[in-house]
């Protein structure tokens, strides 16, 4: 038997930016959100393999929790899996200049037509890190009013077929764990509140502007793509 795997300390569990060098990129096909790419990435020990991933702008999400113990989700049809998924407002990271909180108080208006006087961090999360290199921040909106639609936003889409509507956040967990809701936003945002409010620490969470790693590693791998283009 192979020895034990090894304890990690206090402060060791932590996600580490690592680079293999990317001999070559090719993109395999273009869409409306993302590109689906090709890499030659060459391992540490010299070997060459390919990788083949969407290339996605990355995006947030808002937990706006109401003073009833209610959160405000959307129900949004999406067309790849075939459901209408119940999911908190979100959106993507496209808008140049814009700032991830900014980005989170636009979708939260444009989405609910609320805004918050409390923004706070719940997670950042890799949505599948195998095969996608979308990262997404979820907040916790806590204050809630109502707040017009931005200036210029349109309706369209799925967006028009939309439905917003208030859930109490215990019928949100017992969906979660019964099958019900299944929007990965969804889920790991409630449940992160879940165990926050647990935890007792929801007072305690992350400033909305900490800093986001994977934003700046995303960075550098554009950086790294263009100079080969």
């Amino acid at each position: 038997m192979g020895s034990e795997p090894r304890l990690l300390g206090p402060g060791e569990a932590v996600d580490v930016p690592a680079h293999w060098r990317i001999d070559a990129h090719r993109v395999l096909g273009e869409g409306a959100v993302s590109d689906y790419v090709d890499d030659v990435v060459r391992t540490p020990d010299g070997e060459q393999m390919h990788r083949q991933y969407l290339l996605h702008p990355g995006a947030v999400a808002v937990i706006a929790l109401d003073e009833n113990d209610r959160i405000v989700v959307v129900r949004q049809y999406r067309h790849p899996v075939g459901f209408q998924l119940i999911e908190p407002p979100a959106g993507l990271l496209d808008a140049d200049g814009e700032s991830w909180l900014a980005a989170a108080k636009r979708e939260l208006a444009e989405e609910a037509m609320l805004a918050a006087d409390d923004w706070r961090l719940l997670i950042d999360m890799f949505t599948s890190p195998g095969c996608n290199s979308e990262s997404i921040r979820f907040f916790l909106a806590r204050g809630l009013h109502a707040a017009p639609r931005p200036d210029g936003f349109v309706v369209e889409h799925e967006e028009l077929h939309m439905e917003i509507c208030w859930a109490d956040r215990s019928d949100l967990v017992d969906g979660i764990y019964a099958g019900r809701v299944q929007s990965p936003s969804l889920v790991a945002g409630v449940l992160a509140l879940e165990a926050a409010r647990l935890a007792g620490r929801l007072d305690d969470l992350r400033p909305a502007d900490a800093p986001w790693p994977a934003r700046q590693v995303r960075h550098e791998l554009l950086d790294e793509i263009a100079k080969l283009a």
